[in-house]
């Protein structure tokens, strides 16, 4: 304050204050006694005794304090002043809950000299009245505080701007190093819970069911083996979902947790047809069959039966409860071949044809009956951030979500207004709308640098792979004018180190697309790194082969990386690049195949 009337307008908001009180909030301190004297000599300011000292207020709050606290007036005041209100005691309450933090009802019985019990009462007409809000606010607090309304919205507000001030963006590669460390990529576990830990992060996700048991299961889980996920079908943890048939003999598939299934489960499509009408009757009727008891009760020929289900399959009605049938869908070809097909390691004495193994069973109908629509949207916005942690828009656009971010960024500001997830911009590069967990943003931070030189700084995912950040919340890097584009197709890979991109490839990778550093001695490192990882496929006996037919759009002889692949084991051939592992077929003519570096 720098005058007698901005006195005069702060005992009207704070209400009574001591002298030395009053000096803390002038400019000059000195001055408030030269002030106090003008504004009690107009008597606009009056000097009152309250729990014990002396104090001054506003003269429009005489009959106010008068009421509320039994204070004795000084005499010569208008009445307009003397008049009492409806509720005194909670009018001066409700200032003191008005210009404070969260506070205890003692505290402010004992500014007042009151009894404790009238003070409760006035903050319990208050909080019926919205006015304060009782909870639990202060940090190590020992008991409940009461706090005004207005005021815990801009404790609120402000708390989540210092938050946001806090976070300082990171580098894309600094996300790819956090979504393998989130997803448990970088540390893999073994057994049962450590899979049914992947498929609970993993649910309601579409993924390829060409990757996801050859690269995106076993990324997570070592000694990954299907028998293990057929197992967790058939005991009732895990239930599958086909989302869309991609091709003749791919498609996209989600994995459920039977709790959640209602919640996350997308709107199933219709698939037409009598026939699959037929199934339908059927499998609601007596529920879970095997192919040949459809195949009796349709009277169908077995081909237009499985052909059916599958229909079903990719519509989003049916399953089974074992991957089986899905892996033997995924073997492609023609119906011949099907029938023609060896690759059980015992002879089936099934009559059944491959892809129609299992009990069938139509899925959950989600609809109007089960979750309401903000309930599903919540447990959608929860999954998100269990799976990625570090939620961006471009996260949720890769998942095809129907309605796109906008379905769940209502959720994701209510829950950071609840303080259960932050907001901030966390990766540069990105747009700012970007929700993390509580304890992700400080994990995403600590990722900043890349960790010391040792083992698994190179790892290979699928590049449809959720721990995969690039072509998702991360665009994919320039590539020169020859490189074909890379894309998260079903088949294609990437290759990163240390969270950064260095390669990727499309299906069987025959096709690499280099992002080299323009820089040495990082050039060299990273093809080197490529090199060897690519090498260690075959080493490992995760691949048979590697063959890389094309480096960035152009014969890979001339390629930087084409020395580092020969110092791998890669010889160069008229097909590419190609590393065998031990025991295969040596090449022969038709490969022309040249292994000197010279040649090369």
């Amino acid at each position: 304050m720098r005058h007698a009337d901005a006195l005069h307008d702060l005992l009207l908001s704070l209400g009574d204050l001591t002298v030395e009180e009053i000096r803390l909030r002038s400019q000059p301190p000195e001055a408030a006694d030269e002030w106090l004297d003008s504004l009690e000599r107009d008597r606009r300011a009056l000097r009152v005794a309250i729990a014990g000292e002396r104090r001054w207020i506003a003269a429009e709050d005489a009959g106010r304090m008068r009421d509320a606290l039994g204070i004795v007036i000084p005499p010569g005041l208008p009445d307009a002043f003397l008049e009492s209100p409806r509720d005194p005691l909670g009018d001066v309450v409700s200032r003191y809950a008005r210009t404070h933090p969260p506070f205890l009802a003692e505290s402010a019985a004992a500014r007042f000299d009151l009894p404790i019990a009238s003070v409760r009462q006035a903050l319990e007409r208050l909080a019926a009245a919205g006015r304060v809000v009782e909870g639990e606010f202060l940090p190590a607090g020992r008991a409940r505080e009461w706090c005004d309304a207005e005021v815990l919205r801009s404790l609120k507000r402000r708390s989540l701007a210092r938050l946001r001030r806090e976070v300082e963006p990171v580098l894309p590669a600094a996300l790819g190093r956090f979504s393998a460390d989130w997803q448990g990529v970088r540390s893999p576990r073994k057994g049962l819970d450590a899979l049914l830990s992947a498929i609970e992060q993993l649910q309601g996700c579409p993924l390829p069911a060409s990757v996801l048991e050859s690269e995106i299961l076993p990324a997570r889980v070592t000694g990954y083996k299907p028998a293990d996920l057929d197992l967790l079908c058939a005991a009732g943890e895990v239930m599958w979902r086909g989302i869309e048939s991609v091709g003749p003999s791919d498609g996209r598939i989600a994995l459920h947790l039977p709790d959640r299934y209602a919640l996350l489960a997308r709107p199933a499509a219709s698939s037409e047809g009598e026939l699959a009408e037929r199934l339908r009757q059927i499998l609601s009727a007596r529920g879970a069959l095997f192919f040949s008891d459809l195949v009796t009760e349709t009277g169908a020929f077995a081909g237009d039966v499985l052909r059916s289900l599958w229909d079903l399959v990719w519509a989003g009605e049916a399953t089974n409860d074992t991957l089986a049938p899905l892996r033997s869908f995924l073997k492609g070809g023609t119906s011949e071949e099907r029938r023609n097909f060896r690759g059980r390691s015992f002879r089936s004495r099934r009559s059944g044809p491959p892809g129609s193994e299992g009990r069938w069973s139509l899925l959950p109908a989600v609809g109007s009956a089960g979750p309401s629509e903000t309930e599903r949207r919540t447990a959608l916005a929860a999954s998100l951030l269990e799976r990625y942690g570090v939620v961006t828009r471009e996260a949720v656009h890769a998942e095809g979500i129907v309605g796109g971010f906008s379905t769940v960024y209502p959720i994701f500001q209510a829950m950071e207004q609840a303080g259960r997830i932050r907001r901030g911009y966390f990766v540069a590069g990105l747009g700012a709308t970007q929700f993390a967990l509580p304890g992700a943003d400080d994990r995403l931070r600590s990722s900043r640098e890349p960790e010391p030189e040792g083992e698994g700084r190179t790892w290979i995912l699928a590049a449809a792979d959720p721990a995969n950040p690039y072509g998702a919340a991360v665009s994919w890097p320039e590539t020169s004018g020859a490189s074909p584009r890379p894309s998260r197709a079903a088949g294609a890979r990437v290759l990163l180190r240390e969270g950064e991109l260095l390669a990727a490839s499309g299906r069987g990778e025959r096709t690499l697309i280099t992002f080299l550093p323009p820089e040495e001695p990082e050039r060299t490192e990273a093809a080197r790194a490529i090199a060897s990882t690519l090498a260690g496929l075959v080493e490992e006996g995760r691949r048979r082969a590697v063959l890389i037919g094309r480096i960035d759009g152009a014969d890979p002889g001339i390629s930087p990386l084409a020395p580092f692949l020969i110092a791998a084991g890669f010889t160069l051939g008229s097909r590419g690049f190609l590393k065998r592992g031990a025991g295969l077929r040596p090449p022969g003519p038709q490969d022309n195949t040249r292994s000197s570096a010279s040649d090369a």
